[in-house]
């Protein structure tokens, strides 16, 4: 899956001193149940997507599948009707003193990817579905900025009212840039600060306020995309947190805390806040179902040098198991909406707080450091009164150190990100086992679709996704899908993150190119494959296309590179073969992985972002997905999931170790899509030994289904 280069009266609050609560609704809502094929129940109507908890029985959410078509005019009146809601209350903010214009960005307090559909704000307010984009509402504008892969998306589902801003295309200024160009010197741009981080409120600034405009962090207001939203808001997700099994965590929680620790000692620091989702259950061992097709769930974690670590989560979600868990492990089990407050008390006890701040919410910087400014004016007022004060009576800011050179905040990079990012053997383990898994799935699903195309019926986009979806639940320790399956029939392909809709969707035939991207959680880890096949005849351009996504696809498996090298230093090899015939994707080549966790996750990355920096090293996983997309006509794209390991070579120029890529995707690429004449042999040879492999692999797993092993034998064959 790409990853480019995340009624008022009903809402619960928390009254902590500096900041009003963020802390607020959702439940995932219910959707109507579709007719789906032969593999379908249809006597049952819930999860198979999601997947259950306990790896009970299963059964189909068909809202994962396909949403109900709308009419697009009311669609439309509706989107339009928010937006003057919205500017409404933009009006009253701040006390009265207005803003001029808001910025809605796609993130949660957690500055999640994907978010619960209680913080869904940005798709709410603009009807834009896709995952990443902000949108920027002003008293007579509303613009969308979103990256290369929701172009079309985008355009296609935007109203009258709003404006699309191409992301990174030539001639399009950055949100920054945009406001400082078009608002009035001494116009105020309000955000909500809690789904702003750090880094971004710093770089918001600093165009800003040259421009002589005023960024206004509405800490103490309601977000009015909120206020607009109202009582059709869905509430805080309730679902359980269960344990994530030490076979495949391969590390137990105290000796995570224990490096952890060690870090934060190291960094000078007393106690570290971690935000992230994917990383508070990866520090815990724990897994959640908060998340659409991400295992986790709403939380954040504080480890001190000193004192149990913390886990502030809502508590009905905290099972008996779960709770010998953490208790077992040291972590302590603390009410979620009572961070803020403690980060507060932390500060004034002149504790210094990591936090990462490129993930951390403004709105908790802002209040630790209220906190410190309110500590340090006592400390001064009382130097200034002459007091003189006993141990027990001092301010906490002279006590502790706030006002002898002892930083409140220290912002540097999570530890927990590297840490996460290198799989240890038993998450490596893991994740080949899940790639085996879904190889069985996908060989069944693919004899099933050639089968039923070949007997001269169709198949709509949703029903793939279905019958797709049904054998990845039939697989041991399924959990859920790990991303809405991308299921794009002829022009569907090209709109890069595509999702079909009951009523709206396109069928499958023999003249059809289909773009089939896809992925699942095991209890043991995440897959994510993607694979493009024609039923018929490819016509000649579309095999030239897809033959030159391959050669890009095999240099870059092929690649050795010296460790310290960043994945932007190999994204070019992936490109050079479509660049050769005028072409290219709008979309990064490769993102990290994680293990039986989100399908996205960094710091690793393979694209053309020159900022990312971070060298690939052995033990990350990383996707390999070069693709090519005609906007009406087909979508071409070809995914792996490979690890990055250690290789032998002949030489160790200036003693560092060269590195390469394992395979983890085990599933057949279509020979039929290939154009050997513009091949070389290296190339025709690395086709038939990964088919080799994934002969070797997968067909013991498939003795007791014959038409997928039968399909496997075909697909495999030398080329």
């Amino acid at each position: 899956m790409i990853n480019f280069c995340s009624s008022i009266s009903q809402r619960k609050f928390v009254t902590v001193p500096f900041l009003r609560s963020v802390f607020t609704a959702s439940h995932f809502g219910q959707a109507k149940r579709h007719h789906l094929p032969s593999l379908i129940n249809h006597s049952k109507s819930s999860s198979i997507a999601r997947g259950t908890k306990g790896f009970g029985s299963l059964t189909i959410n068909p809202q994962m599948i396909a949403s109900s078509g709308t009419n697009a005019q009311a669609t439309k009146a509706a989107a339009d009707s928010r937006l003057a809601d919205v500017r409404k209350c933009m009006g009253a903010l701040d006390g009265g003193k207005g803003v001029a214009a808001f910025i809605v960005p796609t993130e949660d307090p957690h500055m999640s990817e994907y978010s619960p559909s209680c913080f869904t704000r940005r798709e709410f307010i603009s009807r834009f579905t896709g995952t990443a984009g902000t949108a920027v509402i002003t008293t007579d504008k509303a613009l969308l900025w979103t990256d290369g892969r929701y172009y079309l998306q985008a355009s296609q589902e935007l109203g009258p009212e709003w404006t699309l801003m191409k992301a990174g295309s030539p001639g399009c200024p950055e949100i920054e840039d945009w406001l400082a160009d078009n608002l009035q010197e001494g116009s105020r741009v309000g955000i909500d600060p809690f789904v702003h981080t750090l880094d971004s409120v710093k770089k918001l600034k600093g165009k800003l306020e040259p421009a002589g405009l005023h960024m206004v962090p509405l800490l103490h207001d309601i977000n009015p995309v909120d206020q607009a939203w109202g009582s059709s808001r869905p509430e805080l997700p309730q679902d359980a947190v269960r344990v994530h099994a030490m076979e495949w965590a391969g590390e137990s929680v105290s000796d995570k805390l224990c490096r952890m620790r060690t870090k934060i000692q190291e960094a000078q620091a007393d106690v570290l806040l971690v935000t992230m989702l994917d990383e508070v259950a990866w520090l815990y061992n724990l897994r959640g179902n908060d998340v659409e097709c991400n295992p986790v769930f709403l939380s954040y974690a504080v480890v001190s040098v000193e004192g149990p670590a913390k886990l502030y989560v809502d508590a009905a979600k905290i099972t008996q198991a779960v709770s010998d868990h953490l208790k077992s492990s040291g972590v302590e089990v603390v009410p979620y909406d009572s961070m803020m407050s403690d980060v507060i008390s932390m500060v004034t006890a002149g504790k210094t707080l990591w936090v990462d701040p490129g993930k951390v919410s403004y709105a908790i910087i802002q209040a630790a450091n209220e906190a410190a400014e309110e500590m340090k004016g006592r400390e001064i007022s009382g130097r200034k009164r002459g007091r003189k004060h006993d141990d027990h009576t001092a301010p906490y800011a002279t006590q502790n150190g706030i006002t002898k050179g002892k930083k409140a905040v220290l912002e540097m990079a999570s530890p927990v990100v590297t840490a996460k990012a290198l799989k240890n053997d038993a998450e490596l383990a893991g994740m080949r086992e899940a790639h085996l898994r879904d190889a069985v799935a996908l060989c069944d699903f693919f004899a099933y679709l050639e089968d039923t195309v070949g007997a001269g019926l169709q198949l709509t986009e949703v029903q793939i996704d279905a019958e797709l979806t049904a054998r990845r639940a039939a697989q041991p320790g399924f959990v859920g899908l790990s991303f809405a399956t991308i299921a794009g029939a002829g022009p569907n392909g090209a709109i890069i993150h595509y999702r079909a809709k009951e009523g709206t969707c396109r069928t499958v035939d023999s003249s059809t190119l289909l773009l089939l991207d896809s992925g699942a959680q095991y209890e043991c880890g995440t897959t994510d494959i993607t694979r493009t096949l024609h039923l018929g005849s490819p016509s000649k351009r579309e095999k030239m296309a897809y033959t030159r996504v391959l050669q890009g696809h095999i240099a870059l498996d092929m690649a050795v590179f010296p460790e310290g090298t960043p994945g932007c230093a190999l994204d070019t090899l992936a490109r050079l073969p479509l660049w050769k015939e005028g072409l290219n994707y709008r979309h990064g080549t490769g993102h990290g992985v994680g293990a039986a966790l989100n399908v996205h996750e960094g710091p690793q990355s393979i694209s053309p972002r020159f900022h990312i920096t971070t060298p690939l090293a052995a033990r990350m996983i990383c996707s390999n997905e070069p693709g090519y997309y005609e906007d009406g006509g087909f979508g071409i794209r070809i995914e792996n999931l490979v690890v990055v390991k250690e290789v032998t070579t002949a030489n160790r120029f200036g003693g560092l170790a060269s590195l390469g890529f394992e395979r983890l995707t085990m599933v057949p690429i279509q020979t039929k899509m290939m154009d050997k004449s513009l091949m070389t042999a290296e190339e025709v040879n690395w086709v038939n030994a990964y088919h080799e492999q994934v002969f070797k692999e997968v067909s013991p797993r498939l003795a007791n289904i014959p038409r997928a092993l039968e399909w496997l034998m075909v697909n495999t064959k030398p080329f």
